[in-house]
């Protein structure tokens, strides 16, 4: 799913105690057969997935003028786990390039890799979804490969 390697948002649902629909856009990385998303102990999304961990992944990859468009969508329970380094800075390096070009105001103050408070969603989805609709541009002779 090369949907997964790219550094596209990923949109996490959940829901509030009383039922509410929530949605979180956030980065993520794609390893073990899982997707991992950054939070914290006062995340409000992994507030609520500690209440209900059913959850939604949705990750959509639109570029309007190469004529692409894919949906991957990843449905099940999930689990707050405490942070872990490496995978932390694995994940941020594939937003933010290499780790020597990283702003260090947004590390010390927004992504601190070993802040104790922090934590990651993991889902292992039970459920996958994928959407190929490339071709509204070129029809179906011409797709952008979903792999």
């Amino acid at each position: 799913m090369d949907v997964l390697s790219k550094p596209l948002m990923a949109n996490l649902a959940t829901v509030t105690a009383d039922g509410a629909p929530r949605n979180a856009p956030m980065w993520f990385i794609w390893e073990n057969n899982a997707i991992w998303l950054l939070s914290s102990t006062t995340n409000r999304s992994a507030m609520r997935l500690h209440c209900d961990a059913r959850c939604a992944v949705e990750i959509v990859h639109f570029d309007n003028q190469a004529g692409i468009l894919l949906h991957l969508g990843l449905r099940g329970t999930a689990t707050v786990e405490a942070s872990n380094a490496e995978k932390f800075e694995r994940l941020l390096s594939k937003y933010l390039g290499p780790k020597d070009s990283w702003n260090p105001w947004f590390i010390e103050n927004i992504a601190r890799i070993d802040d104790a408070n922090g934590r990651m969603i993991r889902l292992a989805p039970d459920t996958v979804f994928t959407n190929d609709v490339s071709y509204f541009r070129t029809g179906p002779d011409t797709a952008w490969p979903l792999g």
